[in-house]
C-alpha cells in the first residue's frame, strides 16, 4: 500500500558543522550551528520553523535549540529512539508530521561530541546493573565479554564468514572504497588519505574479525536538514530533495546490537523489511538507483545491506564489490561523500546530506545523473531507510 506522504514532501535545507575530533564547544553549539546553516541553506528563516524531530539520544532539546534559534513556536516535536537506526526514521516522522498538517517545517538534527565528550563506541562495562529491560538485556551478554558495538557487531562478521567463505579482505575492500571518496571530499575527516587493502590487512586487530580500518570513527560535529511539503519546497532556493519514501523497520525477535538468538543471523531482517517496503511503495528497484548511502559504522554489516535491497543474491556481495562497483564509476557507487568510515560519525544523518546533494547534483564526488538515492541507517537495530528523487515536475 502506498504511503500517503511518499512523493509529496521533501528535504529543502542541510546544514553542518566541520567534522572533527575535538570541537573545542558544547553539543548545543554545534546543533545550533548546523541548525542555522540548514534553514538559511533552505532560504527559510527561523520564523518559519514549527516542528522538530530528533534521536531519542540527542541531549540538546528542541526547546533549547528553538530558544537558541530565535524559533517563535512549535506545533510538532518528536524523538526516534534506537541509536543510529533512527537516521531515516526521523526524516520519516517529519514526513508524516508535514504531511498531516501538524507543522509546516520541520527541523531535523543530530549534534554530539562523541570523540571528545561522551563516547558511544566506549561499550557499557562501566553501566550499573538494574532490573530494566535494556539493562536485563545487557545481563545475557555482558558476562561473555560482549560489551562495546564492535565485539556486537564481529559475531555477525564471523557468521557470515563461516556461511558465505567471506574474508577479511572482503570487508577491507569497503574500507578502501569508503576512504578513497572521503579523500576527494574537503569536508571529510580522512580528506587525502586514502588507504590500500594492505594497509587494512595490517591494522591492528579490535576484535577478531574486525581491524581498526573496519570501524567507523568517533567525530564530533553536528548535521542538520529541513523538511516541508514539495509543493512549499518548489518556491524556495534550493531544488527539492522529494522523498519518494520513508521506512522503519523492526523484525522478529528483535534486540538492540545482539539479535543473536534467530535463526539464522548472517542477514539483516530488519533492513529486508525496509527494503520491501521502499519496493513496494515506490515501484522502484534495485536497477532504478544510481548511487547509494549505506550505514557503514562496521565494514561487515554493508555486504548483507547489498543483499537484502536486492542488488546482489544472498552470499554474493563479497563478489559484488569485488568487480568494482561500488566505486565512483561503478554499476552502484556507494558513500561518494566517504561514508562513516571517511568522512565522519553523525549517525547516518551525514549520509542523508549527501543523498540530498547527489540529487541537487552539488556532490564533490557527484555520480552521474542521479535520479534516485537509496540511503539506510543503522544496522543491528531496529532501522530505518529512505529513498530521495529528483523533483520531476
Amino acid at each position: 500500500m502506498k504511503k500517503s506522504f511518499a512523493g509529496q514532501i521533501a528535504i529543502v535545507g542541510i546544514g553542518a558543522t566541520e567534522f572533527s575530533k575535538c570541537s573545542g564547544r558544547s553539543t548545543l553549539r554545534l546543533a545550533v550551528e548546523c541548525s542555522d546553516a540548514a534553514i538559511r541553506d533552505a532560504g527559510l528563516a527561523p520564523e518559519h520553523i514549527d516542528g522538530a524531530v530528533l534521536f531519542a539520544h540527542e541531549e540538546n532539546p528542541e526547546i533549547e535549540v528553538a530558544r537558541n534559534l530565535g524559533i517563535k513556536a512549535l506545533t510538532h516535536f518528536s524523538c526516534i529512539p534506537h541509536g543510529g537506526g533512527a537516521a531515516c526514521g526521523t526524516i520519516h516522522q517529519a514526513a508524516l508530521a508535514v504531511h498531516s498538517g501538524a507543522a509546516k517545517c520541520v527541523l531535523v538534527y543530530r549534534a554530539f561530541n562523541e570523540r571528545s565528550g561522551f563516547r558511544f563506541g566506549a561499550g557499557v562495562q562501566d553501566r550499573m546493573p538494574g532490573p530494566t529491560p535494556v539493562e536485563v538485556d545487557f545481563g545475557w551478554s555482558s558476562p561473555f565479554g560482549l560489551l562495546t558495538p564492535a565485539q556486537w557487531v564481529a559475531m555477525f562478521a564471523r557468521r557470515y564468514m563461516y556461511e558465505y567463505d567471506a574474508t577479511s579482505e572482503d570487508f577491507g575492500r569497503v574500507a578502501v572504497v569508503c576512504r578513497k571518496h572521503a579523500a576527494t571530499n574537503p569536508r571529510a575527516f580522512f580528506y587525502q588519505r586514502p588507504i590500500t587493502l594492505d594497509d587494512h590487512q595490517k591494522s591492528r586487530w579490535i576484535v577478531k574479525p574486525l581491524h581498526l580500518l573496519d570501524c567507523c570513527q568517533e567525530s564530533d560535529g553536528g548535521q542538520a536538514l529541513i523538511v516541508t511539503t514539495l509543493e512549499r519546497a518548489r518556491d524556495l532556493r534550493q531544488p527539492p530533495a522529494v522523498i519518494a519514501s520513508a521506512v522503519q523497520g523492526s523484525s522478529e525477535d528483535q534486540q538492540m546490537m545482539k539479535s543473536y538468538y534467530r535463526r539464522q543471523i548472517s542477514g539483516i531482517p530488519e533492513m529486508g523489511l525496509c527494503a520491501r517496503q521502499l519496493w513496494e511503495d515506490t515501484g522502484l528497484g534495485p536497477q532504478d538507483m544510481q548511487t547509494a548511502i549505506l550505514y557503514d559504522h562496521f565494514t561487515p554489516l554493508i555486504l548483507p545491506q547489498l543483499e537484502e535491497f536486492g542488488f546482489c543474491r544472498r552470499g554474493e556481495a563479497k563478489e559484488f564489490i569485488k568487480d568494482g562497483n561500488i566505486e565512483l564509476g561503478g554499476k552502484l557507487p556507494v558513500n561518494p561523500h566517504g561514508g562513516q568510515i571517511g568522512e565522519a560519525y553523525i549517525h547516518g544523518m551525514n549520509g542523508i546530506a549527501e543523498g540530498v546533494r547527489q540529487v541537487r547534483g552539488t556532490s564533490v564526488n557527484q555520480v552521474s545523473n542521479v535520479e534516485n538515492v537509496l540511503v539506510t541507517a543503522g544496522t543491528a537495530v531496529p532501522t530505518s531507510a529512505l529513498i530521495l528523487s529528483r523533483d520531476r515536475r
